[in-house]
């Protein structure tokens, strides 16, 4: 097994005792899974809601109905596309409640795509205008396309976790990100 196999496998076995942990009551614990994971269901929440507020909402009740509904978490399973999941659909509540019927707000910010090293300020002005082009094409799909684009990309998340996050069959995913990044190729050709 390789050494990131290892460091992989202790990790999931030290996220399985604190879910393990926090069923039986441990806030602790349960604090320990949120602060992994609760940035990127506040992600999730902000592509629904567009608001920072909302999304920060949406995270919070989250986190509620997750720790309330622990004791139906499934053994094996993974938190994190768990805690998506709910997060995403409370942003869609929030977001049908209010009416709303925007597109998602997607953003890249500056710190997502970039390398490490200083960017001289030609290729920081090229990249800011590619992010744009891009966030530009998303926006323009059709909302299904733009969830699974940013919970693949922007999200960071695996096809499974992708899947529990939205719901879907892990093969779903896979055909639909594929027809969806089709989708986008043609919106960023036209653009041009």
């Amino acid at each position: 097994m390789s050494m990131t196999g290892v460091i992989a496998g202790r990790v999931e076995s030290d996220e399985a005792h604190l879910i393990a942990r926090a069923k039986r009551g441990d806030q602790h614990a349960y604090g320990q899974l949120l602060a992994r994971h609760q940035k990127v269901a506040f992600k999730a929440a902000y592509l629904i809601t567009g608001s920072a507020a909302e999304a920060e909402d949406a995270t919070q009740e989250a986190c509620m109905k997750a720790w309330l509904a622990l004791g139906r978490f499934r053994p094996g399973a993974l938190f994190r596309p768990w805690l998506v999941q709910i997060a995403v659909n409370e942003a869609r509540n929030r977001r049908r409640a209010a009416g709303r019927r925007d597109g998602l707000i997607l953003r890249l910010g500056p710190g997502v795509t970039e390398p490490s090293t200083a960017l001289s300020a030609e290729t920081e002005a090229f990249a800011d205008e590619q992010r744009t082009r891009l966030l530009a094409a998303v926006g323009r799909l059709r909302e299904d396309d733009q969830l699974i684009i940013a919970a693949r990309y922007f999200l960071a998340l695996s096809e499974a976790e992708a899947a529990i996050a939205l719901g879907l069959r892990r093969g779903t995913v896979k055909s639909r990100l594929s027809r969806a990044l089709g989708r986008l190729e043609r919106q960023l050709e036209e653009i041009e």
